[in-house]
């Protein structure tokens, strides 16, 4: 008999504990206590309620929120009595910029309205980045108004004014003593990194020292000193170790486009591109690949060896691989792809990064795979540097240290050391936008500017620039770090206009006409470079650095959302969820499920995580499906417990004391000793929040079948009749609609979606989505209107061994699903609301008119999809929600989308298809007299997909793209979820093909 894929959401569902099990087929579950923190009053659960006491709240509850949602917010409006010539109210104005952190970049267009930005798109004039976004570039607008900002410069912790800064630094300065550093995390920026070199030529002791957070010093080491120039689009066999290149590693947004060029099949083409992944945490890259190996981080260097000995024909493979038959076929691909193969690892390991140097040389990636003259620039950092810096301070011979995007007191494995380095350092200065853990220690901290209110260049990539302009004038008294650089040499010039200068060298002709264009475009790329990297004199040689097996290996990662700490303190990143393990709001002890039956360790158990240097730190324990046994996996960026920070206190844990220094490199991985502690911590998960009960929600298939015959890799739900089997939509008690100008939907391509969490970041920016907190996300009270589902699966086999049988959870594949308001022709939620609260456009969309809305939820109950919201509570302006910077304060207000309402309490909020977005496109049609064009009008959360698995449109127009495709796919890849039920969704999914081995 056929084999029987069987998918399901988390290890609850898995294996129907009883807490899954008494919850799956409750709508409403009972309220869990909630906590001072995120506010609210729920009754707690008893397990039972007296039939008077559920008739008293029902009745008040009822009452309340039919009361709540008539009230209007009190909103006050400020005529212009001098008016901007640039600015019209309501109508939006647009900057190119660039969004810049960490080695996650993005050419970026700014939307401001009345001189405020709101929200950040994609540059469709950059050929790096033209469309797609990162999570974090979207959530990145919060910052520029978060109210823990620095508002002025401080002088040992206390306000000053910029001009007794000013003095008493150059005064310093003048007289210091020592060497003067200036420590960075990676700066791209040729202008700055110009600048920088001039302030240190006035020392007879200057040094620029990079250092990066999460390193990748030894991939430098092995590629004289840049990043290769990696192109996935033209690799037929990727192989990834460890490398996280969809989600974190390097530069995820250009890889991710690159990547899914090779993945989008059709019956023209229908060829794909082949994934390997061998890592130890389940990734986001893992989750993409066609075949993915879990390892041990001690059986990394085995799986490089063999590959470099069996490409190169030099060296000997090391050990034994877990999965030696997955590695055969590994090089037997790679061999028969010369040419059209890349490896890439996520070591920090000189010896194993100049392996795979040495492997992708042999198998001729240079000039096909990897573009030797366009190396990419957005990792400079060098461990070697910084541990040598720190050893200086220590010995007293730093004089003057400054600090710029970098912060190692946090997030260096040797903070102690950092502190003790510092104390002995005569003149430090920060330039954080707050007080966080290396700034508490400056003598001095001069604020800078957020990225939104300067100006910059940027070379990520050779031969790409792009600026970045001020969309808003400066909030507070900050300055720009460059401007401060400046200052203290004496130079009266602003960055502006120094900036200005140094791109006259690139210039042709009128330079005037040439920057205001390249300042409308955002970008460069003509081929010019301006970028100086100082190449490394050492070079890395390939070598194995054998790690000692032990009982228990631990690995630092970096998460999508929060990534090494930057934006530890932004609400709308931490309640994001993570991609894989659909977490929220910390940090965890991921585990693999037989490590966890071995410990007697539950979810949510806390545990005692012991270091090699005795230090420790205690989380809750997650059960990871797919994780390598014998491994756990704890994510960077958290546990900062500053005031400066309020939204990340009390957060998880900080992990990079788990990281080891060996031979002048971080490695990012440790030995650890676990022990329960006997308390109980829960994980606010998204996933589990209800169940699919088994029925057909996402499709997947095999290229080879598709090969054979595209029109069977989709299953279709036929109903019996007496005339035989018919389409449900064909059976109906109701009337179609008839749409006679639009008729809008949207396809949805799982081979697309890498499940990154991009558009339902762009969703909550666009639409004002509250932020709720961990406590409410416990309570299953999330109000994200689009989430993107994440389904294990495992071959079910009929004929079952259970002696040999393998545990579904040891090595799951993954399906990524965005789910939203399917916006039914058919809609089961328009019929039971009492009120019309829910109705149907004329053109197709399921529309909320929040003020019929009371509440009844009735909707809710009867929507299949379960992508419905009630705000229980009023999110604006409640001190109980108070890390919802987004509607709590002044500033935080000011970062909302004035085309959507804020929502009262009490009322059910869904997705609109960004409603406020398609009325601007037919009006500025109507005002041209014609029709809106194709790609005219686009949802936020499908501008905002690095991968383009998202089109929207108007399935009126034959012409446009949504209509071809769905013309092209209809009984191939396309389907609807849950067609049996007659619904007639407007968002239509294609099947997932996957290129097994």
């Amino acid at each position: 008999m056929q084999d029987r894929i069987k998918y399901w959401k988390g290890i609850e569902e898995l294996d129907n504990t009883p807490e899954f099990a008494k919850h799956a087929h409750n709508e409403f579950p009972e309220f869990l206590p909630v906590n001072s923190e995120a506010g609210g009053e729920d009754v707690p659960s008893t397990g039972k309620t007296a039939r008077r006491d559920f008739l008293k709240l029902l009745g008040f509850s009822v009452a309340a929120v039919s009361l709540a949602s008539c009230e209007t917010p009190v909103r006050k409006a400020i005529p212009y009595l001098n008016k901007p010539v640039d600015l019209e109210p309501g109508v939006a104005n647009w900057y190119a910029s660039t969004y810049y952190q960490n080695g996650d970049y993005n050419s970026i267009l700014v939307k401001t309205r009345e001189g405020r930005p709101i929200k950040v798109e994609p540059n469709p004039s950059s050929s790096l980045t033209p469309f797609g976004t990162s999570a974090k570039a979207q959530g990145s607008l919060l910052g520029l108004y978060d109210n823990n900002r620095l508002r002025y410069p401080l002088i040992k912790g206390k306000e000053a004014e910029w001009n007794e800064v000013d003095k008493q630094i150059m005064s310093r300065l003048a007289n210091v003593r020592g060497k003067v550093a200036f420590v960075s995390s990676t700066i791209i920026s040729p202008t700055t990194q110009k600048l920088i070199k001039e302030f240190g030529a006035r020392f007879a002791n200057f040094e620029h020292v990079t250092y990066d957070a999460n390193s990748a010093s030894a991939l430098l080491q092995a590629n004289g000193g840049v990043i290769p120039g990696y192109d996935f689009s033209k690799a037929n066999v990727v192989v990834g170790i460890n490398a996280d290149f969809l989600g974190t590693w390097l530069a995820p947004v250009p890889f991710a486009k690159q990547y899914i060029k090779n993945r989008k099949v059709n019956p023209d083409n229908p060829t794909m591109s082949r994934h390997y992944q061998f890592e130890t945490i389940y990734s986001l890259t893992g989750a993409n690949a066609d075949v993915r190996v879990p390892i041990k981080p001690s059986e990394e260097a085995a799986v490089v060896s063999a590959l470099y000995s069996a490409i190169t024909g030099q060296g000997s493979a090391i050990g034994s691989v877990a999965d030696a038959n997955a590695l055969k076929a590994v090089i037997k691909e790679l061999q028969a792809n010369k040419g059209k193969a890349l490896v890439v690892s996520g070591s920090n390991d000189p010896g194993i990064q100049a392996m795979i140097t040495s492997i992708n040389s042999a198998l001729g990636a240079e000039g096909s795979t990897i573009d030797a003259a366009s190396p990419y620039f957005v990792k400079q950092g060098s461990d070697a540097q910084m541990l040598r810096l720190i050893n200086e301070m220590n010995a007293g011979s730093v004089g003057a240290v400054f600090f710029y995007n970098a912060n190692p007191v946090y997030n260096h494995p040797l903070s102690a050391k950092v502190v003790t380095g510092l104390s002995k350092v005569g003149l430090k200065v920060s330039f954080a936008d707050r007080i966080e853990e290396t700034s508490a220690l400056a003598d001095y901290v001069t604020p800078d500017h957020h990225y939104l209110e300067s100006w910059n260049d940027f070379e990520p990539k050779k031969g790409f620039l792009s600026l970045s302009q001020p969309a808003i004038s400066p909030i507070f008294t900050t300055r720009q770090m460059q401007d401060s650089l400046l200052t203290w040499s004496g130079n009266n010039t602003n960055f502006y206009e120094y900036l200005r200068n140094n791109w006259r060298t690139v210039s042709t002709g009128d330079f005037n006409k040439f920057w205001e264009q390249t300042v409308h475009d955002g970008v460069l790329e003509n081929g010019t470079s301006m970028l100086a990297i100082n190449a490394s004199a050492v070079t890395a040689t390939p070598s194995v650095r054998v790690i000692a097996p032990n009982a228990i290996e631990a690995v630092v990662y970096e998460k999508v959302a929060i990534g090494t700490g930057d934006l530890a303190g932004n609400p709308w990143l931490q309640e994001l969820p993570d991609p894989i393990t659909k977490a929220t709001w910390g940090n965890y002890v991921a585990m693999p499920r037989k490590m966890s039956v071995e410990m007697g360790v539950v979810q949510g158990d806390v545990l005692k995580v012991t270091l090699a240097n005795g230090t420790s730190i205690e989380l809750p324990a997650l059960v990871q499906p797919g994780q390598a046994n014998g491994t756990v996996g704890i994510a960077m960026g958290y546990g900062r417990n500053l005031d400066a920070m309020p939204v990340a206190q009390g957060i998880g844990a900080n992990a990079y004391p788990v990281a080891t220094v060996v031979d002048n490199t971080i490695l990012y991985t440790g030995a650890v000793k676990l022990e329960k502690t006997g308390a109980v911590s829960p994980i606010a998960q998204t996933q589990t929040h209800h169940t699919i009960m088994d029925r057909l929600v996402v499709q997947e298939n095999s290229l080879a079948n598709y090969k054979e015959n595209p029109k069977e890799v989709t299953e279709y739900i036929r109903l019996a009749t007496h005339e035989g089997p018919a389409k449900p939509a064909t059976i109906s008690l109701w009337d179609d609609y008839e749409y006679k100008n639009h008729h809008w939907g949207m396809v949805i391509d799982l081979n697309s979606c890498i499940g990154c969490g991009a558009c339902t970041m762009s969703c909550n920016v666009e639409n004002n989505i509250p932020v709720v907190g961990k406590a409410e996300v416990l309570n299953r009270r999330e109000m994200h209107w689009m989430r993107i589902d994440r389904y294990y699966s495992a071959v079910e086999h009929e004929e079952k061994d259970y002696a040999t049988m393998e545990d579904p959870a040891e090595n799951p594949s993954v399906i990524f699903q965005p789910m939203l308001c399917q916006h039914c022709n058919h809609a089961p939620c328009e019929t039971v609301c009492p009120v019309a609260a829910t109705m149907h456009s004329s053109e197709g969309i399921n529309q909320m008119v929040y003020n019929r809305c009371v509440g009844t939820r009735y909707c809710a109950n009867n929507c299949p999809y379960k992508v419905r919201r009630f705000n229980w509570f009023a999110y604006a302006n409640n001190d109980k929600f108070n890390f919802n910077q987004t509607m709590n304060n002044d500033l935080g207000k000011m970062v909302l989308n004035p085309d959507v309402t804020v929502r009262a309490r009490g009322v059910m909020e869904k997705c609109s298809f960004c409603v406020q977005r398609v009325q601007l496109g037919k009006l500025e049609a109507k005002r041209e007299n014609r029709r809106p064009k194709d790609g005219e009008i686009v949802t936020a959360c499908a501008q905002s997909c690095p991968t383009e698995a998202i089109v929207f449109g108007d399935m009126k127009d034959s012409e446009s793209r949504i209509s071809q495709i769905l013309a092209r796919q209809q009984g191939e890849r396309a389907f609807h979820v849950l067609e049996e039920l007659n619904v007639q969704p407007n968002v239509t999914y294609l099947t997932k093909i996957r290129n097994l081995a």
